[in-house]
Order: C-alpha cells, then structure tokens, then sequence
C-alpha cells in the first residue's frame, strides 16, 4: 500500500461527515453496539482495551512478556487481536509533512558514528521518520532505535520487531474486528497555538474519515484543548479525556484531578474520562460522581496488569480497562467477569455447547465498602 503525506489544505468541511462513518459505533466482540449520543456514550459490557496494542515495550524489565512485541506496530495490533479484546490502543502524532504516525515518545533516539542523538517525531518527515528501526524492503538497513528508560539510554530490543507505521496503514492492516482507541499525543512540556493543534487534528481526522469505515474509534488526549477541539471538530466519535487523577501535578490545573477532568468533560461535551487507576482507588467516591455524570470512565497503568484490581474496579463501576498483559487479563476477565447469558449454575450456553467457567468472587456490600475505604490508604503506601 502506498503511503502519502495528507496536507490540511486537503481536509474536506468535517461538518460534512462521510456516508461510511457510523454514528454507531459497532464491533464484531459488542453484541448490542456501542451507542454515540446525547444521552451519553454507552458502553454495553466491560472492555478490555490493549495498551500500545499487545503492551508497551520495558526494555529493562526482567519480565520477558514486556519485550516480546514491538509496541505500537502493526504486528503488536494484530497479536492483540488473537485475544477477546475489545480495542487496541495507540499514540498518534503528526510528521512535519501532515502524516499521522503511530508512536509514543517525543523524540526518537539513534546513534551515528559513535554519537547518540535525538530528533522530535513532530519535526521528521515521513520518510524520514521510517527510516529508524527494521525496513520494509529486505536487505535494507534501517537506522538504530534507542530508548531512554529509568535514565538510562539503552537499544530498543524486542524478540519480535516490527516496522514503524502510519495510521492509515493501521486502518488497513489490522484485524477489523477491533475498535481503535487513538491517543493524540502532544508533548507535556509544550504550551501549543491553537492554529497548530487545529492543523494537527485535521490532519488525523482526514486519515479517520477516509480509512476507519465501520470500526469503532474512541479518540483521548492528556492535551485538554486537544480533546476540546476534537470534539467541536466532529461529531461522529466518542472523545475521552485522559488524566492521571492527581497522581502528578501539572502546570495545567485541568489535569490534575478527577474534579478537574470531569468539570472539563461537561464543559466540553466529552463522553467520557481515561484515569491512571491508582486516581481511581486513592478516590473511589469520583467513580460514583463520574458516573451520574453519564460519562464513561477507562483506566490505565500498571495495576491493570493485576486481574484481582481489574475486578475490584468492575465492582466500583469502572467500565473498562487498559492492559498489558493481554493474554492474562482477558482470560482472567473471561473468568471472573461472567457474560450476561450466564445461567445461575456456572454454565455458558455457546450454541450446542457448554462451557464450565470458575465462579466469581463474591463481596457483601459491606465487605465491599470496606475495601473501597481501605484501597486508598493501601495506594498511598
């Protein structure tokens, strides 16, 4: 498949939404849908979303689960797809030439006669940015991929390396039967005009209307104005707002709380808050907030990895999570999330055949209020 850079003097009226963009969002995995509307974004079972596809890449982490897939790629996307996820979750930024690309850092490290050097994603070319890492075209050497991690600079290896990728490309060549959660990525450190964002934006939804047909796309952003203007800028799919719920403190007063992050959300007509999940157990009572809000609520981080945490947050009201480990909490919330056909005596009727699944754990409310006060003392250790 060719690649081109898409210029905004290209983006058609985005008021104009294309006959294949569905108003619904719907996916192979949801049985009833995913409803878009004014009465609020709808989520109609618990999602498992995979984080930079089959998990980000720790590069010095004794886990080998950590390093098995290059993050972000399309093979990363697609052996997401093996596992009953419900979407893939990427980051997007935009070449100096209007191409989206899919990466997560702001600046790509490499080394050249000897000498480390770093360049932003947002200032390379499209070519230039796929120049870095393996090459499409066998024989063909492509520059080192470095990454600082815990201070330390160290190559980018994985057992199983990938290309680097557009978003389009991701449109093309991954597994149609998973939504896609499109992070846009904006440097923290960085006040940004509103002319650039706007170029930004339109240069993503450009490749979205064109290419997405009837996938499910979720859009969130750290970025406060981004996730504002993206919502003003079209109307076909749900936009998130992505905080770390007070873990961090920003210049940005938007983004450090979950106060702050759903005042913007009903300021801002968004349907729903992405929290770093240790935001959500340091304040459980903001789930119930967040909720009578009718916004939908996601998490992120490491405890997701945890399935005893993931369950914990099904309890609190939480409707989905983003994970690394893929294979394990899926398999895990198979387990102890039961589908709603589920018949009282532990069997899932699957056509002809039945299934024997583990039961879940069982709370009294008052063991369950007893954990949500206790789980914030416990995150603040």
């Amino acid at each position: 498949m060719a690649l081109k850079a898409v210029h905004v003097s290209d983006v058609p009226n985005l008021d104009q939404v294309p006959e294949n963009a569905s108003f619904a969002l719907y996916s192979t995995r949801f049985s009833n849908g995913v409803d878009v509307g004014r009465a609020g974004f709808k989520i109609p079972k618990f999602l498992v979303i995979g984080h930079r596809g089959n998990g980000m890449n720790m590069l010095q982490s004794t886990d080998r689960r950590m390093k098995a897939v290059k993050e972000n790629s399309i093979l990363s996307f697609n052996t997401a797809a093996k596992y009953p996820i419900d979407f893939i979750e990427f980051d997007v930024q935009v070449t100096k030439d209007d191409c989206p690309v899919i990466f997560h850092d702001n600046f790509i490290l490499s080394q050249e006669n000897g000498s480390i050097f770093e360049k932003r994603v947002t200032e390379l070319s499209l070519s230039e940015f796929l120049s870095y890492g393996p090459q499409r075209e066998s024989g063909n050497l492509g520059k080192p991929l470095l990454r600082k991690t815990n201070g330390k600079i160290v190559s980018w290896n994985v057992e199983n390396d990938d290309v680097s990728c557009t978003l389009q490309e991701a449109f093309h060549k991954v597994n149609a039967s998973v939504g896609f959660n499109i992070e846009l990525k904006f440097d923290d450190h960085i006040v940004y005009q509103h002319d650039y964002l706007i170029n930004v934006l339109q240069a993503i939804l450009q490749v979205v209307f064109e290419h997405a047909k009837d996938r499910p796309i979720i859009f969130s952003s750290f970025q406060p104005d981004a996730a504002l203007e993206i919502k003003k800028l079209q109307s076909t799919y749900p936009v998130f707002f992505l905080t770390n719920g007070g873990t961090e403190i920003y210049y940005d007063a938007r983004r450090n709380s979950l106060e702050e992050a759903l005042k913007l959300c009903l300021e801002g007509g968004l349907q729903g808050i992405v929290s770093e999940v240790k935001g959500i157990f340091r304040n459980p009572g903001a789930v119930q907030k967040i909720k009578e809000s009718k916004l939908s609520l996601l998490t992120y981080g490491k405890l997701n990895n945890v399935p005893e945490a993931v369950y914990m947050q099904h309890l609190m009201g939480v409707d989905g999570v983003i994970v690394d480990l893929v294979q394990e909490i899926t398999e895990a919330v198979s387990d102890m999330i039961k589908p709603s056909q589920e018949r009282e005596d532990g069997i899932v009727l699957d056509g002809e055949e039945q299934i024997q699944v583990e039961a879940k754990p069982q709370f009294s409310q008052r063991e369950l209020s007893f954990l949500l006060k206790l789980i914030p003392e416990l995150i603040q250790l």
